[in-house]
């Protein structure tokens, strides 16, 4: 039962009606009717921490859009004003101005699969935690399932963690969350069950201005028969409506630009936010921080200092269990097309007029356009095999029953891609993505020139990579930035020795990182688009892989094997010292 105070607008709940007093101002208490439905509740400061959401910004520092509520600053409902809007008969009913005030109605599409399971609803559920929602929010789950709402909730309730903070009582949070929670059974490419769904978010919504965002966690080859469904069916009759779109998106340049010309018949642009979770890494988000905020970096980012690139994505497991989704795309369409192109187009491009989404996404493509179309010579390819260590039996990638025994798919590819502009002019960008490899990371590794008369050069002998600086961003696990300078050794005599300067996140700043998807989701809510991939971005980067993937597997080229747990194929060697490259991760274990 839920006492208030009038005058602190605090909330207190106790098992009965225990104090007829406020604990703050002495203020008698007025008790509310017990029908009143818990999620309609005022949230105020005594059970819920200011809804930060309100006077929050979003990840580029501007303001958040039209999804708190009608002022942007009222953080709650004063108490006074709900309880005016009882009846007689004890039922809540919305004035004329709170119809004005917007909800978000959130359907994950897919409901029961693991993405929205182990991704999607834990990190709604941080953002809720957080206080990072707005205060009117609804989110349906949606899938061909048949469950009810009690068995949705039992099932996202298994990954549901108080990770970031534990200053409050977690269970309690989880409960108010799940009530929020419902399901919906319905066909992906059926305009009927999506018009049920419609009318049940309008029963949710309660006559408010109504903004939907509909997260796609379904297979690609069903994203226009859900997008058709939810814009003629379920589209927001006043506010906005957002379609959130997981990768792959396509094939090669063909498909990919069919998809888009599809999605373009019941959305536009505007509307559809092409998912990239890398985009969301704090590492990643930290690139241009750490390029235009720091005077020591920017005069250097340029072909002048910088000898090369070089982005390493490696995962000490195979594929376990996703061999039949994986064959039919393989490491460089499932990482490095995307992914890795995409932290190399933040990384390599020019200083934006500003830091809207738009202007960001401008200088991407223009990096993108001036890349080569990559060489099947500049590219290796690999595909694990099985390996014995000691007792333990590691299968190779054609032993998953899943996965073609006679499958030539990469498991593994090394790249070397040039970007023809006047900052990057001649300096190779080098890749490498690879499954079942010695180790887990994903780290841009910068290595700057030679010192020019370096005076010290015969302290290093003939290995004059041993003098060369190297700025290192670690994406995962274990995020940190370092830079690697040469140091003398204390002393009488003159030993030089290779350096740290650490940043480790950390030690630094030892509260939780959130999770990409909180803030791509987050983003998605505020119609902040600058995280998200573009269509003519998007076309660009099919662009420069889409020849020699077709290359690849129209001349069935083979993959070199490499033992499960190894460092990967020799080729890839051979390709970095073609372009007078050292990979940079070698014999850097403990750093």
């Amino acid at each position: 039962m839920a006492s208030a105070c009038l005058n602190c607008y605090n909330h207190c709940f106790f098992p009965s009606f225990a104090h007829d007093k406020c604990q703050t101002t002495g203020t008698q208490l007025v008790q509310p009717r017990s029908n009143i439905p818990i999620a309609w509740m005022p949230r105020v400061k005594g059970i819920d921490r200011s809804r930060r959401r309100f006077g929050a910004k979003s990840s580029n520092g501007s303001p958040l859009d039209a999804t708190c509520l009608g002022d942007g600053e009222s953080h709650s409902l004063p108490l006074h004003k709900s309880f005016a809007n009882l009846s007689e008969d004890g039922n809540f009913h919305i004035s004329e101005s709170e119809k004005k005030e917007p909800t978000i109605s959130i359907t994950v599409v897919g409901a029961s699969g693991d993405l929205a399971k182990k991704k999607i609803f834990p990190a709604l559920f941080a953002l809720f935690y957080e206080d990072w929602l707005p205060q009117h929010f609804t989110i349906f789950g949606y899938a061909r399932s048949k469950l009810t709402d009690e068995e949705l909730r039992n099932m996202i309730s298994q990954t549901l963690t108080c990770r970031i903070d534990k200053r409050e009582n977690c269970s309690d949070k989880m409960d108010q969350f799940l009530q929020r929670c419902f399901f919906h059974s319905g066909l992906y490419n059926s305009e009927d069950n999506f018009s049920e769904l419609d009318q049940k978010l309008k029963e949710k919504e309660v006559g408010r201005v109504s903004n939907r965002l509909f997260y796609l966690s379904i297979p690609p080859n069903i994203f226009v028969d859900a997008v058709r469904c939810a814009s003629r069916c379920a589209s927001s009759p006043a506010g906005w409506t957002r379609v959130i779109v997981e990768k792959p998106f396509g094939r090669d340049s063909e498909s990919s630009g069919e998809l888009t010309r599809c999605l373009k018949q019941y959305l536009t642009e505007d509307q559809i936010f092409r998912i990239d979770h890398y985009l969301g890494k704090e590492l990643v988000e930290n690139l241009s921080v750490l390029r235009f905020s720091n005077l020591v970096f920017e005069p250097l980012w340029s072909r002048q200092y910088i000898r090369n690139v070089q982005l390493i994505f490696s995962e000490d497991f195979g594929t376990e269990g996703r061999g039949g989704y994986f064959d039919n795309y393989g490491i460089i369409r499932d990482i490095m097309q995307n992914h890795l192109l995409q932290i190399l187009a933040l990384f390599a491009m020019e200083t934006p007029v500003s830091l809207d989404g738009e202007d960001i996404r401008n200088e991407k493509v223009k990096v993108l356009r001036s890349m080569r179309v990559l060489q099947c010579d500049d590219v290796i390819t690999g595909q694990y095999k099985g390996h014995k260590k000691g007792d333990r039996v590691y299968p190779a990638y054609t032993d998953d029953p899943t996965v073609p025994k006679d499958s030539l798919t990469a498991t593994f590819a090394a790249a070397a891609l040039f970007i023809d502009n006047a900052r990057w002019d001649g300096v190779p960008f080098l890749m490498k993505a690879g499954k079942a490899l010695h180790t887990r990371r994903a780290e841009i590794r910068v290595q700057f020139r030679h010192v020019p008369g370096n005076l010290y050069k015969k302290n290093f002998g003939c290995d004059l990579d041993q003098a060369t600086n190297e700025l290192v961003i670690r994406v995962q696990p274990d995020e940190a930035i370092y830079l690697k300078v040469n140091n003398k050794v204390p002393g009488l005599g003159m030993r030089l020795d290779r350096s740290n300067l650490n940043l480790l996140y950390s030690a630094r700043y030892p509260r939780e990182i959130p999770d990409a998807y909180e803030r791509l989701l987050l983003d998605a809510i505020a119609g902040e688009r600058r995280l998200f991939i573009r269509s003519d971005e998007l076309d660009a980067a099919w662009s420069i892989f889409t020849p020699v993937l077709k290359e690849l597997e129209g001349k069935k080229i083979a993959p070199e094997l490499y033992p499960y747990g190894s460092r990967g194929p020799v080729g890839a060697h051979y390709l970095a010292a073609k372009h007078n490259v050292r990979w940079g991760d070698l014999g850097d274990e403990t750093s």
